[in-house]
């Protein structure tokens, strides 16, 4: 079976893993992110006492911040390097309930079908060479009736102009050759593949972000980088 994974994008990540958790690294949209990701999610689907994974976790930002709304978190990724921090953060920060996994989806989603309350993919299905392999193991690992949070960028010329010119060679706010715009995932393309995995779409966010007061905002402009919510019919 290949891997469903760009060795490319596992090195970009596995050299900057270091940085993950400095707030003011290349990794600061992250951290600038997570609270309205993590409101949004707790918001539709209460994580305390729930099982959730986080697909493609890197260093755990987000599979952190579940365990600490008192979810049991698994995080996945296939970088060996982010894996490692975050386990070293989970350990430094005492969080707990959070554990993290080197291990494609796919294969994890032949191991462990309909065990997950909560699965969340954010900013990964832009990295990898087959995305729709990824939404359907997602559906295939989360409980019927349970919930699926993706995110992802939309693909047009503002979305180029904003979220690789401006944010990778004008503002720096991430290294240049972060995102391949080939790869960028249009509304329709991601709704069809969560059709086609038996999720039903419930809702969809868009994220901005102001470069004047350097703040982020969830709305209703999925121009750019924009999230969905998706249910597993009960």
């Amino acid at each position: 079976m290949t891997i469903n994974a760009d060795p490319q994008e596992l090195a970009k990540f596995g050299e900057l893993a270091h940085r993950w958790w400095d707030t003011e690294s290349e990794f600061k949209p992250l951290h600038q992110i997570n609270p309205l990701r993590l409101a949004w999610i707790d918001g539709l689907c209460p994580l305390a006492g729930l099982r959730a994974l986080d697909v493609g976790c890197g260093g755990g930002i987000l599979a952190d911040s579940m365990a600490r709304k008192g979810a049991q978190v698994l995080g996945i990724d296939l970088s060996t390097k982010p894996l490692k921090v975050a386990q070293l953060h989970a350990m430094e920060a005492g969080t707990e309930g959070v554990d993290y996994r080197e291990v494609a989806i796919e294969a994890l989603a032949a191991e462990q079908p309909a065990s997950f309350d909560v699965v969340t993919c954010m900013e990964m299905l832009e990295h990898v060479p087959d995305p729709a392999s990824v939404v359907q193991a997602c559906a295939t690992l989360v409980k019927p009736g349970g919930w699926v949070f993706m995110s992802t960028l939309n693909r047009n010329l503002k979305s180029f102009m904003l979220a690789i010119v401006g944010a990778e060679y004008v503002l720096k706010m991430l290294p240049a050759g972060t995102h391949e715009y080939a790869r960028f995932i249009k509304p329709s393309e991601l709704a069809q593949y969560c059709r086609d995995a038996g999720l039903d779409l419930h809702s969809s966010k868009g994220l901005t972000f102001n470069p004047l007061t350097q703040h982020y905002a969830l709305g209703t402009d999925t121009d750019v980088n924009y999230l969905i919510a998706l249910r597993k019919p009960a």
